[in-house]
């Protein structure tokens, strides 16, 4: 069996970008085009700027997924602000590992399987718009959690979280989609964060301040 495997089909762009940015990207262009045809010097260079930005945000890479039994992998990029046991949380029944992962505006802002299994529930809620990296941002953020249970019977939830500036959370799930690990499944627009909770057994493989790629950096090993 190979170490590694493509769990979704490799873009054939040089620099693929996630298909909910376009309408940012064209939108931007639109209106740099607008002010270059006007003569605004100043404007059409800022619009400019922004177009390149917006198409650095939605950067959807390319990524190869570790495979061998057991592995959970960060379902998103960033930097670990919080891991360790916590009990009677709203989101996992009795004891579970909790992982929180802040995206700045810097990191690719596409969602990934942690690992394979049935998505079993998806529950949306529409709260506030705290920053982040709180850890009121958890509960009471406008938040998405998909609820996924392993073939071996464990069961996993991930937590989108819409930040200060983050007002879309997207997620192409549905109850009952049989999944992969490293698979894509959504984004948060700009700025935002996620909770992934896990058996507490886990062989925990991160710690606070530690950066992640999606799909790629390894949570840890279900027992």
């Amino acid at each position: 069996m190979s170490n590694f495997i493509w769990s979704d089909v490799p873009s054939d762009s040089a620099f693929p970008l996630a298909s909910a940015g376009y309408p940012f990207i064209f939108a931007s262009v639109f209106t740099t085009v607008v002010f270059a045809l006007l003569g605004l010097t100043t404007l059409s260079l800022m619009g400019l700027a922004a177009t390149f930005f917006i198409c650095y945000f939605f950067r959807d890479p390319d990524r190869v997924i570790p495979n061998y039994a057991g592995c959970v992998v960060s379902p998103a990029d960033g930097r670990v602000i919080s891991a360790g046991l916590v009990d009677n949380s709203r989101f996992y029944e009795g004891s579970c590992i909790k992982i929180s992962i802040f995206m700045s505006i810097f990191n690719v802002h596409v969602n990934r399987i942690p690992h394979e299994g049935q998505v079993k529930k998806i529950h949306y809620f529409p709260g506030k718009f705290f920053s982040a990296n709180l850890d009121k941002a958890s509960n009471h953020n406008e938040h998405n959690a998909i609820f996924i249970e392993t073939e071996g019977g464990k069961n996993i939830c991930t937590v989108q979280i819409a930040g200060l500036i983050a007002r879309r959370i997207i997620c192409k799930l549905q109850k009952g989609d049989i999944v992969t690990r490293g698979q894509r499944f959504g984004l948060i627009c700009f700025g935002s964060r996620l909770d992934i909770y896990l058996p507490p057994e886990i062989n925990l493989k991160v710690a606070v301040g530690d950066k992640l790629k999606a799909g790629t950096s390894v949570l840890g090993d279900l027992i």
